[in-house]
Parts: C-alpha cells; structure tokens; sequence
C-alpha cells in the first residue's frame, strides 16, 4: 500500500514538473572580458530580463569570444546559431555599408552629436536598424564604447606623418580607409587578437577605445595614448528575428524595456568609464598624450578621401545619414 502511495506520488510530481514550461534560453555572445563595462553592461540586461519576465527567459552571457570572434557575430546571429550576440556596430558594413557612418574621421565629435545620433527615432538610427535587420538579425538595443585612440610604444602619434609607413590594426573598412589616408597600413585584428598583435609586433599602431585597454590590460604591451578621438565606437546587441519572432509579443515587449534600462545605463555611464580607464592606463605607466588643434587640423586635412570612399559605397543614403549626423 506504501509502496503504491509513493508511486503514484512520484508519478503526480513528474507530471507537474513536465507541465512548467521551460524556459526560452537567450544566449549572448561577448568578444570582450565580462569585467569590460560591456560586459557589465549584459548583466544589468541579464538581470533587467529575468526579472520582467519572471524567469521566462533564462540569459546566458558567453564572453570573452568563447563562442564566436565579433567577425563573426553578424552571420551566427543571423544565422540562428545563437540567439544574440554583441558586435562592433561596423562589423556589419559588408552587407550595410551605412553603419560606417559612425567612424567617419570627426564628423560625430562631442557627446550631443553622438547622442543626437543614437536617439531612438532618429535618421541615422532608424536607417542603420533597417539595413541591419535585412541580415536575419535585428538591433536590439546600443552600447556605448567611447571614442577611437591610437595606441604605440616608444612616443605618440601625433600627426599624420607619424603613421606613415607603419601598420596599423584597425576594426572596419572606413578605419582603414582612413589609415590609408594618413600613409599607414591598416590590418583587420579582431578585438579578442589585438593583445598579442601588439605583444608580437604584428603592427606598430594600435586602434581602440580607451576602455579597450583597460579591460584587457593593454599597458603590458603597448606604452602611449594618443587621444584622436577620430571616431565613435558603437556596439550592438543583435537578436535573431526568427528567434524574436518567436517569443510572445508580452515577452518581446519585457526584453524591449529591459534593453531600455541596458541602454541607457551604458550611454550614461561612458564618460565616466573613460575617465576611469585614463587613470588606470596613466597609473600602470601609459603615457596619455591630448593634441593640439593644429596636430587635429592635420589628421582632419588628410580624412577627405575616406569621406568620398563613403559616399561612393552608400550614394543617396549614405549623404542623408552624413547630412544627418552632421546636424544639417
């Protein structure tokens, strides 16, 4: 009789258990450490979504290019190989060439342009998500990753004269483009590769954000910060539209306000972070050097080309979303 009793007690928690739903899994693919303030940035997220959903959706966050290299982020999210990833918002110049508008040499240079520029609604914003959405994946929301230096060991590079000749790992085609017109030779190095590219001496010129190197220590190979601010580094965090179709429209709308929370949260911030990454490079023995305007006209009298290389690859649109940047 005992026995029949903790059979059929066994047998009522196993279809109990078999009725909850499992939950959907969300996994995020990260090219940077989990300590970089992107990485932070996906736990706020991580635990913004959890918590709206009430465990519906169960994020799993893999950094550090454990899965995929930011290369190649575009293609498994859009893929369907993973659900989500974060990737260098020019990683998606190949299939739309207008993202690049965000490293356009000094065109988004202060914090009002590149907010301007992100605001949900806006020209530049609402072109990129539609040209990124045609690759199976659509923009989920933006991370903010501050301005674009250049990295070197023995001096700075303060005009254009000093990259000339030299190679230089870049992130994007327009970056490059731009390391031609300066008289250098770009290199595409992903994020994850660029430690040991420096360590090995693959290139003589580093270019990254600021935050870059203190999330992956890049003082033990290189010694100096030239501070160009030549760029704006944007992230994205992409989901794949057939994985967001998926779900249902009360669990697309926790995801969105939880993006929301993310967002902000990272824009708000970056300025800080930046300030704190100087500090961490000055203290581990960087040199940081700022340039006069002068040394800034020079770098700005030789970006015309990369400027005519843009608007040859975008045509009308790509004018619109300069004209739009620019505050035109």
């Amino acid at each position: 009789m005992m026995l029949k009793k903790f059979i059929g007690a066994t047998l009522g928690l196993a279809l109990v258990a078999g009725s909850v739903q499992a939950a959907d899994k969300m996994r995020i693919s990260l090219q940077l450490p989990l300590k970089s303030h992107l990485g932070q940035n996906l736990l706020v997220f991580e635990k913004e979504v959890e918590a709206r959903t009430k465990g519906a959706v169960d994020v799993e966050i893999y950094d550090s290019a454990q899965l995929y290299k930011d290369k190649e982020v575009p293609a498994a999210v859009g893929s369907g190989a993973i659900e989500a990833g974060v990737a260098s918002l020019t990683r998606y110049v190949g299939d739309a060439p207008v993202v690049d508008v965000f490293y356009m040499p000094f065109l988004l240079n202060s914090e009002a342009k590149v907010r301007a520029a992100v605001a949900e609604g806006s020209v530049v914003r609402t072109t990129i998500e539609k040209e990124v959405a045609k690759t199976g994946g659509e923009i989920l929301y933006w991370q903010a990753y501050g301005g674009a230096i250049l990295l070197s060991k023995g001096g700075p590079i303060r005009t254009p004269a000093d990259m000339k000749g030299k190679k230089a790992r870049v992130f994007g085609k327009t970056l490059g483009d731009f390391v031609k017109a300066a008289g250098g030779a770009p290199t595409l190095i992903s994020g994850s590769e660029q430690y040991l590219a420096y360590q090995r001496g693959t290139v003589d010129i580093g270019m990254t954000g600021v935050s870059g190197v203190k999330s992956r220590k890049l003082w033990e190979v290189m010694d100096t910060i030239t501070v160009t601010n030549h760029a704006d580094i944007e992230f994205v965090v992409v989901v794949n539209t057939k994985w967001w179709n998926s779900l249902s429209k009360d669990t697309r709308g926790h995801i969105r306000d939880a993006a929301k929370v993310a967002q902000e949260n990272v824009r708000d911030a970056v300025s800080q972070i930046e300030a704190d990454a100087y500090a961490a490079a000055k203290a581990n023995g960087m040199q940081v050097v700022e340039l006069s305007e002068k040394e800034l006209d020079a770098w700005k009298a030789v970006s015309q080309p990369v400027y005519d290389s843009y608007l040859k690859a975008t045509g009308d649109l790509g004018k619109k979303i300069i004209d739009a940047a620019a505050g035109n």
